[in-house]
């Protein structure tokens, strides 16, 4: 797994936006091992959680897209 600050940078450069806190406006969680109090909020408010491997996976597919 990378740094967050380099998994932040990821997503920001595919045009994302990155937030410290999750919120009803929140599109994904990605969790790591340990997610903490913020993996139950995100369920509450139906935010789909997804897995870093998960992200390379999108940021893949968009890439093969675009």
């Amino acid at each position: 797994m990378r740094p967050r600050q380099e998994v932040e940078g990821l997503i920001e450069g595919m045009g994302g936006h990155v937030s410290s806190a999750v919120s009803k406006s929140t599109n994904y969680l990605i969790a790591g091992e340990a997610p903490g109090s913020k993996l139950g909020k995100a369920k509450a408010l139906g935010i789909k959680t997804i897995s870093y491997d998960e992200l390379l996976g999108m940021i893949s597919d968009k890439k093969a897209i675009t």
